[in-house]
């Protein structure tokens, strides 16, 4: 059944969103993302310590780019 839209009023779409008017049969937004931590990191839960000392992160990519995300 077709879908009937009235006024539309878009602020802002964000690059990883997905802004859809009237029917759709399958949506499939993708993103990829690249992060660097050093020892540590993204550590969860109650009451943790960590001692690391000097901890550094040296980062070494020499082609740029990365494989694409292709839907």
């Amino acid at each position: 059944m077709p879908a009937f839209v009235g006024a539309v009023n878009v602020v802002s779409v964000s690059s990883s969103s997905v802004f859809q008017i009237g029917d759709v049969y399958m949506m499939q937004p993708m993103s990829s993302a690249k992060t660097f931590a050093g020892g540590g990191s993204f550590n969860t839960g109650d009451h943790i310590e960590v001692e690391l000392g000097f901890s550094q992160v040296y980062v070494y990519d020499k082609d740029f780019v990365d494989q694409g995300v292709i839907g």
